[in-house]
């Protein structure tokens, strides 16, 4: 076994590694960009090695800086996480030419599964079905259009070299092709460098299933499937093992294909044979495709860790290290069920917008496992993907896990960022979700309804006003008064407006709120408040914002009306950056007519782009923003004429 590894990535993957290296006596060097020098995994590893910028481009994709830390550090390995180089061949070759071990599998199997038109011609030499579609080298538009129309509508453009969603458009007929063929060609090329793309028949009722593989490239065994089947814009959002109406025939067939898979490439490590399912007549052996192969570790990993008692990390370091497989196919079964919630600092509300923001409070569950990279205190930087955790829970049956997902989630505390949090404890309590009846459309389809804003009760008003006002920790002297009893008042925003709520202080333990029309009475029991006859929610409390955590986080902000401005909302005819972020196209041009809707810029922040439309018809006055500007949130980039002028 190595007694010292670098890992070559940052926040909850970083983190996951070293919890268990260090377990099993391993050192342990992390490796920090700027804005990451005060970052969970910096403080957990024994060394710690600053190699860039906060720009992944000037930190965590250096490879030769990272190998040079492991060489410095006397780091016999590298782990690289998901993400960044860890499916990178050249980096891999890298590695071995520096003399240091890869742990994950070798150079030439991630080129064999790193293009999807290449791998799909390899799956079908190795016996896996594969989805009907075009693979091919010839990327002309007219050619693509023609096998789209073979192929048949719907049809998926999906980038050869993509992952996560990017790159990939769904086309319901001939006259949306050409469009949605450049939009995928742009997005693929600034994600992955390569605007190649391939077409594939959209299967009806899609379920996202997949198979653990682990290899030690000379023989593989698969540790049963994950159900990702809950995804939005192709990105997942709660996975679960197993997959609900999985028949053990299609389970031992669909293990098998992916066993075949791993094997066909001498695989060696964790991976993930993804395969799409057609669920529009319940699972069946020969109804499932293979889409792609993810040669390393998976996000959703912890889930497969639940049901099998597999600690998949140390697999891959004692692999790595030489050792074969430490359990036969024979040796691993499933216990239970488990799931995984993604949180995300992202605002529901604007159409899921990546957050940043400092985490002033977190907390969670003690009953769940929450796996993360930040802690309090720390920021969510605009640099790198938004996650704040991923929540895990463990039960005897799927109804139990479930249960307990809804309890973990209500349970989950943040303040300082809008999240995800409403809309994870919505879908888990969605009833076709609980029925077991999922596949990649149901989030889409009842987007409205998983997107309720949860509802401020005046309870929850009153609550948000004594942490404003300091009312939770009262004295024996609070409201004193020979008269009658101390009225005070407090402004508060929620719900997009602003509110003067009052209070009367009758007596240490006594509060009388007035929220609009209601009246809600604060009394204290022993030592905890209860609030319009309910026990008070926890609170927390940081500059001027209110964080109430019932209904998964309710913010209030506490206004001071001397500082209140007339314009605090800004310039209606102004377009301005929603998020700190990259300028990548700018469309508009001084004195362009333009319609309500029309693309003006596209802004790149956290992996993603983002389309900045014309909130009206009018005139453009001016463009303020050039192509490759890196812009702050609320940086104005495009001001039309007024409306009047």
């Amino acid at each position: 076994m190595f007694d010292t590894i670098l890992i070559a990535n940052r926040g909850e993957i970083a983190c996951r590694v070293m919890e268990t290296a260090q377990a099993m006596g391993v050192r342990c060097v992390a490796v920090y960009s700027d804005a990451d020098a005060g970052a969970k995994h910096v403080a957990l590893a024994d060394v710690a090695v600053h190699i860039g910028g906060s720009a992944p481009s000037e930190s965590y994709l250096r490879g030769d800086v990272i190998i040079q830390a492991a060489l410095d550090t006397g780091a016999q390995a590298i782990d690289p996480g998901y993400g960044f180089l860890s499916e990178n061949p050249d980096f891999v070759d890298a590695v071995g030419a520096a003399g240091l071990t890869f742990i994950g599998p070798s150079a030439d199997a991630i080129r064999a599964m790193g293009l999807k038109d290449a791998a799909k011609a390899l799956m079908i030499e190795a016996g896996v079905p594969v989805v009907p579609g075009y693979h091919g080298s010839d990327q002309s538009d007219d050619l693509l259009a023609e096998e789209a129309g073979k192929i048949g509508y719907p049809v998926l453009i999906k980038a050869v070299a993509g992952g996560g969603g990017k790159g990939m458009r769904l086309v319901e007929d001939a006259s949306g092709f050409a469009d949605a063929l450049a939009s995928a060609r742009s997005e693929a090329k600034t994600a992955f460098g390569n605007a190649d793309v391939l077409v594939e028949k959209f299967v009806s009722q899609p379920r996202h299933i997949e198979v653990q593989v682990f290899g030690d490239g000379k023989t593989a065994v698969h540790l049963f499937e994950r159900d990702c089947s809950l995804q939005r814009r192709h990105q997942k959002v709660i996975e679960e093992a197993p997959a609900p109406g999985m028949t053990e025939e299609m389970r031992a067939a669909m293990g098998q294909a992916g066993v075949k898979a791993a094997e066909a490439i001498g695989y060696k490590g964790a991976g993930t044979v993804e395969f799409i399912v057609d669920g529009s007549d319940g699972l069946k052996a020969d109804g499932f495709f293979f889409m792609e192969m993810n040669t390393r570790l998976q996000v959703e990993h912890p889930v497969t860790e639940a049901i099998t008692g597999v600690d998949l990390v140390e697999w891959q370091l004692r692999v790595a290290a030489g050792e074969d497989l430490p359990k036969a196919q024979d040796e691993l079964s499933i216990t239970g069920h488990a799931f995984e919630a993604r949180l995300y600092a992202e605002d529901v509300p604007k159409g899921f917008l990546p957050a940043t923001g400092t985490l002033t409070h977190l907390a969670f569950d003690p009953a769940c496992r929450a796996d993360s990279g930040v802690r309090a205190g720390d920021t969510i930087s605009p640099f790198y993907d938004p996650m704040i955790a991923k929540v895990i829970v463990h039960g005897p049956t799927r109804d139990v896990a479930l249960a307990r997902l809804r309890q973990a989630l209500a349970g989950t505390q943040v303040a300082g960022t809008v999240t995800n949090l409403a809309f994870l404890g919505a879908l888990a309590g969605h009833e076709g979700f609980r029925n077991g009846d999922v596949d990649t459309g149901l989030i889409a389809r009842d987007i409205d309804a998983l997107t309720q804003v949860p509802a401020v009760l005046p309870r929850h008003v009153a609550l948000a006003g004594m942490a404003a006002l300091d009312l939770m920790e009262t004295g024996p002297l609070t409201g004193f008064t020979l008269w009658e009893p101390m009225l005070r008042q407090v402004q508060l925003a929620w719900d997009g407006e602003d509110h003067l709520v009052k209070v009367e202080v009758v007596g240490p333990d006594h509060q009388r709120w007035h929220v609009q029309d209601d009246v809600i009475e604060a009394r204290r029991v022993g030592e905890n408040w209860q609030v319009g006859g309910n026990p008070a929610a926890d609170v927390a409390v940081a500059n001027n914002r209110i964080t109430v955590f019932d209904g998964y986080g309710l913010i209030f902000d506490r206004i001071d009306p001397l500082l209140q401005a007339a314009g605090a909302h800004g310039d209606g005819n102004l377009i301005e950056a929603p998020m700190p972020g990259l300028v990548r196209e700018v469309f508009a041009t001084a004195g362009q007519k333009v319609a309500k809707g029309d693309k003006l810029a596209i802004l790149e922040a956290m992996k993603m782009e983002h389309s900045l439309l014309a909130a009206r018809d009018g005139i453009v006055a001016e463009v303020l923003a050039s192509a490759g500007d890196q812009v702050e949130a609320g940086a104005a980039l495009v001001r039309l004429e007024a409306e009047d002028a």
